[in-house]
């Protein structure tokens, strides 16, 4: 389990990124996007201690005892070649891909959580994962997420035939805000994942909130000597966070 990352050094940095939703909204735009990503990661092996991504790699996700989703393979590969060259890899779930089991683990040797951690990097103290589900919001999103985390709904789901079970899940995430192109709108001070970050360091001081699940960046002051950093999406902003030791930046991907 990730609880701490020792000091940086040597320009060593740690990455986050969130919601590349691969696969949506259909199979070549998404293959561009992957392909973005990797370029992305890329980009930063050089001087990258750890990489955290925080949900919504996927638009669906499912794995069988004996088969996952076909397709996605370079990201795959990308994350292989980054584990293996000892860089840390966290994968946090989304509610898009939230029965993601085993499978990274053992082929890829990363992480996967399933809440919100604390990590302490460089001393700092970092509050990170999806943003799905917390705070007092939207209680009937949470019992469909509690059902569908349930041993007996993925024991269920599991007998479907892959051929089926993966076809329902896509048509399922097609109806979701991201799919119709419903672009993120700020709320002010109805930001929920935001009032969320300052209810929580209102009893326990964390330095860095990261999230993701609104798909809109955000960079909020929570304190004097804390902030908020939303990492928004990869569909149409192409944002991430990056921390080297001292200060941490909401970055944009265009190459």
């Amino acid at each position: 389990m990730i609880k701490s990352i020792d000091h940086l050094k040597n320009g060593q940095k740690v990455y986050f990124a969130s919601d590349f939703h691969l696969g949506m909204p259909n199979p070549a735009e998404s293959l561009e996007r992957e392909k973005k990503i990797v370029r992305w990661l890329n980009s930063i092996e050089n001087d990258a201690k750890a990489v955290f991504i925080l949900g919504d790699i996927f638009d669906f996700w499912f794995e069988y005892k004996h088969a996952i989703p076909k397709g996605f393979i370079r990201i795959q590969g990308k994350f292989a070649e980054l584990t293996d060259k000892g860089i840390t890899v966290v994968f946090f779930t989304g509610n898009h891909d939230m029965w993601m089991f085993d499978y990274f683990t053992k082929e890829l040797n990363i992480a996967v959580y399933r809440k919100a951690q604390e990590i302490i990097i460089s001393g700092k103290k970092f509050l990170t994962g999806h943003g799905d589900g917390l705070g007092p919001h939207d209680k009937l999103y949470k019992l469909i997420k509690k059902i569908f985390e349930s041993k007996i709904c993925q024991w269920l789901f599991a007998w479907i035939h892959p051929n089926a079970g993966i076809a329902i899940g896509h048509y399922a995430s097609k109806r979701s805000r991201l799919a119709k192109d419903q672009k993120e709108k700020f709320m002010g001070e109805k930001e929920w994942l935001f009032n969320f970050c300052k209810q929580i360091e209102s009893n326990s001081h964390h330095d860095y909130y990261i999230f993701g699940h609104r798909h809109l960046p955000m960079d909020m002051d929570v304190s004097e000597n804390s902030r908020y950093i939303n990492l928004g999406e990869w569909v149409h902003h192409c944002a991430y966070a990056v921390f080297d030791g001292e200060k941490l930046e909401l970055k944009y991907f265009e190459t």
